[in-house]
């Protein structure tokens, strides 16, 4: 049921419709799905290893916290965004709080039926280890522009990235559902000086703010903006 229902909106990812076949089948036989309500924990900083997900409707957001309560927002996650697969190589605790920004359904592969999945291919190590590495990536891009580029650049970046679903969809949303502060916790800005670049780019016709979400009007000029071509 799950496989009839879901697979053709999980293929319109980039990594799970470049997977093998007899793989993309493996997961969805061993899968089970998931409902959240709004403001739910999916899991948190140190819980034990349950396996991965994918997002299938609703968003997730992907977070830490410190001692004094400062929250860091890595990324805000949609369909048909997998994550979760770091604990299947080390087996460690949970690195981050992930959180349903609204009522969100997901598919979870449970730890053990993935490692059961790996163990018997042994060859599907790889293909986990290009999802990681997708968000390394990411990662070193961002530890990069932190050091290096003007906050009005990097929120043009950030915003092309969402819309972009990471790299993950062909065809970029138009819609963002993100709240300004969820955008400033992701590149370590104030909230005001996050409304001040957001309400430049509006002045510039690039995008159109409204209440929690963010629409982008003119994609080619975003690129621009972000120094992306």
């Amino acid at each position: 049921m799950i496989a009839a229902t879901w697979h053709a909106r999980l293929a319109t990812g980039q990594w799970f419709s470049h997977l093998p076949v007899q793989l993309q089948d493996s997961l969805l036989a061993a899968a089970r799905l998931r409902q959240l309500t709004a403001g739910q924990y999916l899991f948190r900083r140190g819980d034990p290893p349950c396996g991965v997900y994918a997002v299938l409707e609703g968003a997730m957001r992907v977070s830490a916290v410190n001692a004094q309560g400062k929250e860091a927002v890595l990324s805000l996650v949609e369909t048909p965004f997998w994550f979760g697969e770091i604990c299947l190589f080390d087996g460690l605790p949970r690195t981050h709080d992930a959180l349903s920004v609204g009522p969100c359904t997901l598919l979870q592969v449970p730890q053990s039926a993935m490692l059961e999945i790996l163990d018997q291919n042994p060859a599907y190590w790889r293909d986990v280890a290009l999802l990681m590495s997708q968000k390394l990536r990411l990662s070193l891009i961002n530890i990069e522009q932190m050091s290096l580029m003007p906050a009005s650049t990097r929120i043009a970046h950030r915003l092309l990235m969402i819309a972009g679903g990471y790299g993950e969809i062909e065809h970029s949303r138009r819609v963002l559902h993100l709240p300004q502060e969820d955008l400033a916790a992701m590149l370590s800005l104030s909230r005001q000086t996050t409304n001040s670049l957001l309400k430049a780019l509006e002045q510039q016709a690039i995008i159109k703010l409204s209440y929690g979400a963010i629409e982008v009007l003119d994609l080619p000029r975003l690129r621009q903006a972000a120094g992306a071509g």
